[in-house]
C-alpha cells in the first residue's frame, strides 16, 4: 500500500508561546524544541515530506536548518485562538502547490511531543493499510475515580458508577497530542476527522506532551537517559554479594535504561532480579552475550564479575561501550574505562582505578538503620559468615562463644551454601539461647540488636560498620587478608587468617571484648564516624565526569 500513497507529516509551530517563552526554539537537550519532531518525521520508512507551518522568522530558519520544508502561517491563522484544523488544511494545500502533487495521508506532529518514536509512527501509518480507517490519534489510557462540577447544581458529581478495585474501571483514552493522522479528503477548514476513527495507545513516555516547566523537565530527563547493561550472577558458590551491590546500583538509575544481562545457568542470579522487578536478558556462553549487547547498545556497560581478560574489556570497548568493573583482579581492569574496588584498595597504576569504602554501595535497608548504642552488657551475640565458609567459622565461633561461658543469645545467620546446615540445626535445635537463622531479607536488624557480631572481612564488613556494631573479624582466606578495611583503625578486631587459629583464641579474644565496653564504644565511636550513606554519589560522579571527558574527547 505506502508505495502508492504520499504521505505528508505537517509540524505547526508558532512563535508566540505563554507558558514556555519562545518554547519551540529552546534547547530540549542539546536540540532546538521542534528539532526533535522534524527528526521523528524525517526519521519514519513511510513519510515522504515533512513541513513546519510557522508565522516565526527564526523558527522557520532553525526548521530549515534541521531538514524540513516551509510553509508561511498568515498571521490570521497565528492567534491564541485559532484551532489547528485550519492551520493543517492550509499548510497541506500550500505544500501541495510547492510540490505539484497531492498527498493521501497528512500527519500532524506537534513539536511538544519530543519523545514520539518514529517506529511508533510507522505503527500507526500501517493500520492506514486497512481501507476502513479513515484516522488515527495516539492516545494514553487512564483508570481514574473522575469526577464533574455541576455549575447549575453548584455540586460535585462522580462518572462513575461504583467504587471498584481501579484496575477494574473501564479505560478512559486521552489524546497526547503526538500524531493525528488522517486521509487528505476528510481535511476542512473545521476537521480533520475521518469517518472511522482508531485510536492508538503510546507509551507513557512517548505521551508527555510539553506544556508547563515540570513537563519540559521530565521530557529532558527522558532524552538524557542512558542505556546501562549490568553483567553479574548470582549462585551458592558465587554468592550474592555482587547482585545485591547491582540491584541496589539499579533502584538508584531510576532515570536511565538498565538491563541486566544473567548466565542462563545461575538461577538464583535470575530469581533474585525477578523478586525486584528489574529487566534482564539471559545468555549461555561468552558469544550470546555479546549478542545481547549488540543489540541492546548501551552507553555504558558495567561488569561485576570478579575476574575479567584484557579481550572480554577489549571485545567491549571496540563495540564503543563505556566499561566500568567492580573489585576486578583480572587483566581485564587495566583497560576498563573505570575500576572501583572497594575491598582490595590497590592501584594498578593505570589511573583508572578508585579504591576504598567511600565506593561501597549499602543495599536500601541499612540507609534507613539507625546506629547502635552501645550498651554496658552484651545480651546478643550475632554470627554471620559469608561465602562458603570452608574453614567453618560458623561452628567454631559458636562452640568458642559458648566455651566462654556466654549464656545470652547468640544468633547464628548461616551462609547460603553452608555444607553442615543440617549437623548444626539438628546439634542445637533444643538450645534455649542458640537460634539458628539460614537466608534473612533483614540482616540489618540482627546488627542492630547484636552487641557483638562476628564476620568474615568480607562485604559484611561494611554493612556492621553502617550500623556500628563492634565486630570481630576471622579472614576466611588469603584474599580476605588484603581487604584493608577490617582494621583498628575502622573500629574492627581483626584477628587474621582462620586456619592460623585455634578455638581458644577466637574464646579469649571474644571474652577482651565482651568484658570491656570502653573498648567497646571506642570501636562504636569509630565506626559511627566512617559515612557509609554516599557510596552511589561517590560512585556516580566519577562515571559522569570520566564518561562526559571521555565523549568530548571523541566528538572533538
Amino acid at each position: 500500500m505506502f508505495n502508492n500513497n504520499k504521505i505528508l507529516v505537517v509540524i505547526p509551530a508558532r512563535g508566540d508561546s505563554k507558558r514556555i517563552l519562545r518554547k519551540n526554539i529552546r534547547l530540549l537537550a542539546d536540540k532546538p524544541l521542534i528539532a526533535h519532531a522534524i527528526g521523528i518525521a524525517k526519521s519514519s520508512k513511510y513519510v515522504d515530506d515533512v513541513v513546519v507551518s510557522s508565522e516565526d522568522f527564526e523558527i522557520i530558519q532553525i526548521a530549515e536548518k534541521f531538514g524540513a520544508s516551509i510553509v508561511r502561517r498568515s498571521p490570521n491563522l497565528a492567534g491564541d485562538r485559532i484551532p489547528l484544523d485550519p492551520v493543517i488544511l492550509d499548510a497541506t494545500v500550500q505544500k501541495e502547490k510547492q510540490a505539484f502533487d497531492e498527498y493521501d495521508i497528512v500527519i500532524t506532529i506537534q513539536p511538544t511531543s519530543p519523545l514520539l518514536k518514529s517506529e511508533t509512527l510507522d505503527k500507526a501509518i500501517e493500520k492506514f493499510d486497512n481501507y476502513n480507517i479513515d484516522t488515527v490519534i495516539s492516545v494514553t489510557g487512564e483508570k481514574h475515580f473522575n469526577w464533574m462540577f455541576n455549575e447549575s447544581e453548584n455540586r460535585y458529581y462522580p462518572l462513575f458508577s461504583e467504587r471498584v478495585n481501579q484496575d477494574y474501571l473501564p479505560t478512559e483514552f486521552i489524546e497526547t497530542g503526538g500524531f493525528f493522522a488522517t486521509r487528505r479528503h476528510f481535511l476542512t477548514p473545521n476537521s480533520r476527522m475521518g469517518n472511522n476513527v482508531d485510536l492508538m495507545e503510546i507509551s507513557r513516555e512517548e505521551s508527555i506532551n510539553i506544556v508547563s516547566y515540570e513537563d519540559w523537565w521530565v521530557a529532558e530527563r527522558y532524552l538524557n537517559k542512558k542505556k546501562i547493561a549490568l553483567i553479574v550472577n548470582a549462585s551458592d558458590e558465587i554468592g550474592i554479594s555482587r547482585m545485591d551491590r547491582c540491584i541496589a546500583l539499579a533502584s538508584r538509575l531510576l532515570s536511565d535504561n538498565v538491563l541486566f544481562l544473567l548466565d542462563e545457568n545461575h538461577q538464583m542470579g535470575i530469581d533474585m532480579v525477578n523478586k525486584f522487578n528489574c529487566p534482564y536478558r539471559v545468555y549461555d556462553g561468552e558469544d550470546e552475550l555479546f549478542d545481547l549487547l549488540k543489540r541492546f547498545n548501551p552507553h555504558i556497560v558495567i561488569n561485576d564479575v570478579s575476574d575479567t581478560s584484557k579481550d572480554y574489556i577489549n571485545r567491549q570497548k571496540q563495540l564503543g561501550f563505556f566499561v566500568i568493573n567492580f573489585e576486578d583482579v583480572g587483566t581485564g581492569s587495566e583497560d576498563a574505562d573505570l575500576v572501583f574496588d572497594v575491598l582490595y584498595e590497590h592501584d594498578g597504576g593505570f589511573g583508572n582505578i578508585f579504591i576504598g569504602y567511600k565506593y561501597y554501595l549499602l543495599r536500601d535497608e541499612f540507609y534507613f538503620q539507625p546506629k547502635k548504642i552501645v550498651n554496658p552488657n552484651v545480651d546478643t551475640v550475632l554470627i554471620a559468615f559469608g561465602g562458603d565458609d570452608s574453614n567453618n567459622l560458623t561452628e567454631r565461633t559458636l562452640e568458642s562463644v559458648i566455651d566462654s561461658g556466654y549464656a545470652g543469645r547468640i544468633d547464628v545467620i548461616l551462609p547460603f551454601n553452608y555444607s553442615k546446615k543440617e549437623q548444626i540445626l539438628q546439634k542445637y535445635e533444643m538450645s534455649h539461647n542458640v537460634q539458628i537463622y539460614h537466608r534473612v531479607n533483614n540482616i540489618s536488624d540482627f546488627m542492630l540488636r547484636a552487641d557483638i557480631v562476628f564476620s568474615s572481612a568480607g562485604r559484611k564488613m561494611y554493612e556492621i560498620c553502617s550500623v556500628g556494631t563492634p565486630c570481630i573479624c576471622i579472614c576466611q582466606n588469603g584474599r580476605e587478608q588484603t581487604h584493608a578495611f577490617g582494621s583498628p583503625k575502622n573500629g574492627f578486631i581483626n584477628m587474621g587468617l582462620a586456619e592460623f587459629l585455634s578455638n581458644e583464641d577466637i574464646t579469649n579474644q571474644f571474652k577482651v571484648l565482651w568484658q570491656d565496653f570502653e573498648l567497646r564504644q571506642t570501636m562504636n565511636a569509630m565506626m559511627k564516624s566512617i559515612d557509609l550513606k554516599h557510596g552511589f554519589e561517590n560512585i556516580w560522579s566519577v562515571v559522569e565526569q570520566k564518561y562526559w571527558a571521555k565523549e568530548f574527547k571523541q566528538r572533538y
